[in-house]
């Protein structure tokens, strides 16, 4: 019977670029930006590196289909290199290939990297034509924000909520990321906002505003994973180890079968209770410390608070609005800026919520530093729409705890 991965990985060293419009960089710029970081972390020479994976997105506008550029650029010593993609859960797709690859003994020492380039691609995230026969997909009457105002309309209508609370509280979500990212200084946006900035913004896509809404970004973020022996046989203490790491990918029923209602991501829902028993967690309200979510929308964090098994179904606006996902509450979430406002460079967003756990479990986080000692840290990915999509969710925490 398969047990999970729990405490067979951990975290040798991490990096992630500084992410925002960078003009004056390319892919590989970005890519080495948050290597090398990660390897200074990990206190290893590159020659250590047994394999690696790679995410990327939106691939054939800026590195290309393939692996190559990721082993050219940082001069891998001629070891497989896989280019995987997920929708937004790419860059957590390339930790999991690394990570069960050092689960199963197939290397010693792997890595993954997530990486995108948008901001002069002309990509802002709505329906757009691809080039090339294999790549005309356009979607004429859907988009991302259209799609998820949906979600939003559904969940109130199916808990009763007053379309009043709902947009407060998706407000409080929004301030709330705007004001963490301001003591990040790798964050995209760090410009503070109030309530009524939110509130009187543009309307985008009825009740989601400008302020609801992420953008996409540039950059990359980088992990390099091993086991507990090797990391201690390097000097490493205190590490942080993968306790869970889970992915569930929609099989049609949401749209086909009539049991979805439009207001949850079943996928999520199903994701976390995988990780929650793999990782022993058994009250994740009680147990799990900081939580990154995929917040594309803040209707997205709001529901996904419920999903997640950390508010009761329709109770999530409740502990918005009280402050229990806020920096100094009981369950931070999005504490470095999130989506939102760290940003969205789709392929790196996975790694880049990891990156943030596991500068917080090692005490590393500087300004935005929990106070109190964190135990475990979850982070989560959504990529598609609300309908069709893939959600994965990862755990990580004090190797032993």
């Amino acid at each position: 019977m398969a047990s999970g991965i729990k405490d067979k990985v951990v975290v040798l060293g991490m990096g992630c670029s500084r992410f925002g419009e960078r003009w004056d960089c390319n892919a590989e710029d970005l890519m080495v930006e948050a290597f090398e970081e990660a390897l200074a972390d990990a206190g290893i020479g590159r020659d250590r590196i047994e394999a690696a994976w790679l995410g990327t997105a939106i691939a054939e506008q800026h590195v290309g289909m393939s692996s190559v550029p990721l082993a050219m650029t940082l001069r891998l010593p001629y070891i497989p290199v896989t280019r995987v993609e997920n929708y937004c859960a790419t860059g957590t797709e390339a930790f999991r290939g690394a990570c069960y690859a050092v689960a199963s003994g197939a290397a010693d020492i792997a890595l993954a990297l997530g990486v995108e380039k948008l901001k002069d691609t002309g990509y802002g995230g709505l329906p757009q034509r691809g080039r090339g026969a294999l790549n005309n997909l356009h979607w004429a009457n859907i988009s991302a924000p259209g799609s998820f105002a949906q979600l939003a309309s559904a969940y109130r209508a199916k808990h009763g909520v007053d379309a009043g609370d709902l947009k407060r509280a998706m407000a409080h979500i929004s301030v709330k990321s705007h004001a963490n990212a301001g003591k990040n200084a790798k964050a995209h946006l760090r410009n503070a906002i109030s309530e009524q900035d939110v509130l009187n913004a543009p309307m985008v896509a009825d009740p989601l505003g400008l302020y609801d809404c992420c953008g996409v970004s540039d950059g990359s973020a980088c992990a390099i994973v091993t086991t507990p022996e090797i990391a201690r046989s390097l000097g490493k203490k205190n590490l942080v180890a993968v306790k869970a790491l889970q992915l569930a990918v929609s099989n049609g029923e949401e749209l086909q079968l009539g049991k979805w209602d439009g207001s949850y991501f079943a996928t999520t829902r199903v994701a976390a209770a995988r990780a929650y028993k793999e990782a022993g967690i058994t009250r994740p309200r009680e147990q799990v410390s900081l939580v990154d979510v995929h917040d594309c929308f803040s209707v997205t964090e709001l529901v996904t608070m419920e999903d997640l098994l950390l508010s009761e179904e329709g109770k999530a606006i409740t502990d918005v609005l009280d402050g229990f996902y806020d920096a100094d509450g009981t369950l931070p979430c999005q504490i470095d800026g999130g989506l939102k406002c760290f940003g969205h460079p789709i392929g790196a967003s996975g790694l880049r919520m990891i990156y943030e756990m596991y500068l917080q479990l090692g005490g590393r986080a500087g300004p935005r530093q929990r106070a109190s000692n964190p135990t475990f840290g979850m982070t989560h990915n959504l990529g598609g729409f609300p309908s069709q999509n893939v959600s994965s969710v990862t755990i990580v925490g004090a190797y032993g705890a």
